[in-house]
């Protein structure tokens, strides 16, 4: 004996998460499908822009010293 209440989300899933899930399968395709053609048109910034991800970030910006003006070498 199967519950009424069952049969009902099952119906409810199959109408609502299936149609979903084709969809998100079909963009998750098509996003797979542009890196392909992205990294055979230029191969060598593909590879730039991976080495990128692994590089480290530029050091903060330190504020100048008192030493930061021109002065002559030989009034140091």
């Amino acid at each position: 004996m199967t519950h009424p209440l069952l049969g009902q989300l099952v119906q409810f899933l199959f109408i609502v998460l299936l149609p979903l899930l084709i969809v998100a399968g079909g963009l998750a395709g098509l996003f797979a499908v542009g890196a392909l053609f992205d990294f055979l048109d230029d191969q060598e910034g593909f590879a730039k822009r991976i080495e990128a991800l692994f590089r480290r970030p530029p050091k903060p910006p330190k504020l100048a010293g008192p030493e930061h003006y021109y002065r002559p070498y030989w009034e140091r």
